[in-house]
């Protein structure tokens, strides 16, 4: 008797593990593939958020204040300083910047949440939520770097697959800036950024990201297209921004760190770091 209770409960367990595998495979066969590994097109070229416009020349319709901060830190970075960007220090770029193509991605869909994953470490993984949720009631201090994403799935032809990916991105943290080179974004965590996700139906390993982006810093909607080309062959590597940092912030100034061990400037005649604290020699 004991042996055939044995027996009833393992055919259960496994009528149960066949249930839990079968249900999950059925719901990712209404998704997309967007399996591998996507990088940005143009390859080679700087990420920038309209990538059909040199990066200084994106002509984006700044308001007048963020204009002439613009300009200031397109000064800062001909004279060697860093301007407004960021990056230097690896603090994460954020929406929309990090959809740009610095870094590699990888796409996991599923029923609930979609994930796209990236292959740096200052680079959050985005979670789009795509289970019929509203928008949560979340603190002013509830922001992130990638903000807080909801999606939903389009069947356009209804032959019951998905076809494209709207997302709304809301609540992403500051100070933000829309590539290098330091153009600003609102300093407010206002901004709205829509997406439209889909394959290129007569280049699948093409995916296109159509990108509007509604922000105080803008004296309208900002909309551009972004492309992804998939690898053939996927490798995937440590990407480690903190790796071989040679950059030092101090107060307001950014130095860099010679190999010699010592802080050397990046700007003609930058000022150094206050020493008050230290014991200097008196000459």
């Amino acid at each position: 008797m004991g042996n055939r209770n044995g027996v009833v409960s393992i055919a259960v367990a496994s009528l149960l593990c066949a249930m839990a595998v079968g249900v999950p495979a059925q719901e990712k066969s209404k998704y997309p593939d967007w399996s591998g590994q996507w990088s940005r097109v143009p390859d080679g070229d700087v990420p920038r958020y309209d990538p059909t416009k040199p990066i200084r020349k994106q002509e984006a319709p700044l308001k007048p204040e963020y204009q002439a901060r613009f300009e200031a830190s397109m000064r800062d970075q001909d004279l060697g300083g860093m301007g407004l960007d960021m990056a230097y220090s690896c603090r994460p770029p954020g929406m929309p910047r990090m959809m740009s193509g610095v870094a590699l991605m990888e796409f996991l869909n599923s029923p609930g949440v979609t994930h796209i994953l990236f292959d740096r470490n200052d680079y959050a993984p985005r979670r789009i939520y795509t289970d019929g949720r509203e928008w949560p009631k979340i603190g002013i201090d509830d922001t992130t770097f990638p903000g807080y994403s909801i999606g939903e799935w389009i069947d356009k032809d209804s032959d019951g697959r998905y076809d494209e990916l709207l997302v709304e991105t809301r609540r992403v943290r500051n100070p933000r800036t829309w590539d290098q080179s330091g153009m600003p974004m609102a300093d407010d965590d206002e901004g709205v950024i829509k997406e439209r996700l889909f394959l290129d139906e007569s280049n699948p390993p093409i995916l296109h990201d159509e990108m509007t982006t509604i922000d105080n810093s803008l004296t309208r909607p900002w909309a551009v297209l972004k492309n992804y080309r998939r690898a053939p062959k996927v490798r995937w590597a440590e990407n480690n921004c903190i790796e071989s940092q040679a950059w030092i912030t101090i107060g307001k100034e950014v130095y860099y760190l010679s190999g010699d061990g010592t802080i050397m400037p990046i700007k003609k005649n930058q000022p150094p770091p206050d020493l008050k604290y230290f014991n200097q020699v008196k000459k």
